[in-house]
């Protein structure tokens, strides 16, 4: 199984968070931005899990939108 989600996949897991989880994804990316100053992807990863209770591809998949929108914000 592969680890690294196609774009699509990317776009139709995101669409999807807000109703397995109940809260929208500028609420979650909030949340990342407000937590731990955790460096590493995986790390980021587990805290949501772990603190916010998420399965793992709803995590991944937060933490891969937040640094997409963090990395566009550096080029502008």
């Amino acid at each position: 199984m592969s680890l690294v989600f196609s774009e699509e996949t990317h776009r139709n897991m995101l669409s999807r968070i807000p109703h397995c989880t109940g809260r929208e994804i500028s609420d979650w990316l909030r949340a990342v931005e407000e937590g731990p100053a955790l460096l590493r992807f995986e790390e980021k990863v587990s805290w949501l899990r772990s603190e916010h209770n998420l399965a793992y591809g709803h995590a991944k998949a937060i933490i891969h939108e937040y640094d997409l929108r963090r990395a566009a914000r550096r080029l502008l």
